[in-house]
């Protein structure tokens, strides 16, 4: 899944991108608000954390613009500004939640979470063949057993999830997978998707690929069908 992260501070940037990177989000940073705003017409994504103290243009100027425009992206108010009266102007001008600074990066992360669950309208748990995918934790397991995956394979595997039996296609999974910032091109999708299909085997899930179409992911049985 692909977040915009919005914040000034330098530190906390790249502490909270770090983070998310780590655990297999793709992550577009933009640390003004006016950017902010351009990469959010120019680019789809399925979540925003955003600060509200930016230059260029203040967060809640950015996220009403957002909401003006009929964009229905989920978006994570994540700011020093902790009166009551203020976050009730957050939630008003359209946030999905609310979070204070200082703030524990695993409540951000689970916070962020359960708003992408929500926005999906995923189940708790996707079960597929043998698979099954923990949406809360995020984790993947086969009989039980955790499938060790790479980042960047277990976006693959969220997004080909959120489309069941639907083909996805390669520059959309791309864009899951990848930052704007990453020197990438989207032909490095059928490597990670290549290494998903051999981590699945005997799992009675199949990766296949539709031509002209993209990737689709069904129980075996589905898929050879």
């Amino acid at each position: 899944m692909k977040i915009l992260l919005v914040e000034d501070h330098p530190e906390l940037c790249e502490w909270v991108a770090k983070a998310l990177r780590q655990a297999g989000y793709a992550v577009d940073v933009a640390d003004r608000g006016d950017h902010a705003e351009h990469y959010l017409r120019v680019g789809k994504y399925d979540g925003v954390l955003l600060d509200l103290s930016l230059p260029g243009k203040d967060g809640l100027d950015v996220l009403k613009g957002l909401r003006a425009r009929g964009s229905r992206v989920p978006v994570l108010v994540f700011t020093a500004r902790a009166s009551v009266d203020e976050r009730i102007g957050g939630l008003n001008a359209g946030a999905d939640d609310y979070l204070t600074k200082p703030f524990e990066l695993g409540e951000l992360e689970a916070r962020l979470r359960a708003l992408l669950r929500r926005s999906a309208g995923q189940t708790p748990v996707v079960q597929l063949g043998r698979l099954a995918f923990d949406t809360v934790t995020r984790m993947p397991s086969v009989d039980g057993a955790a499938l060790s995956l790479t980042p960047r394979e277990l976006a693959v595997l969220e997004a080909l999830l959120a489309r069941i039996g639907r083909p996805v296609s390669r520059d959309a999974l791309f864009e899951k997978v990848f930052s704007m910032e990453q020197d990438a091109r989207p032909e490095a999708i059928e490597i990670y998707v290549s290494r998903l299909r051999k981590k699945l085997e005997g799992s009675g899930v199949a990766v296949t690929t539709v031509r002209g179409l993209g990737y689709l992911i069904a129980a075996s049985g589905e898929a050879a069908a």
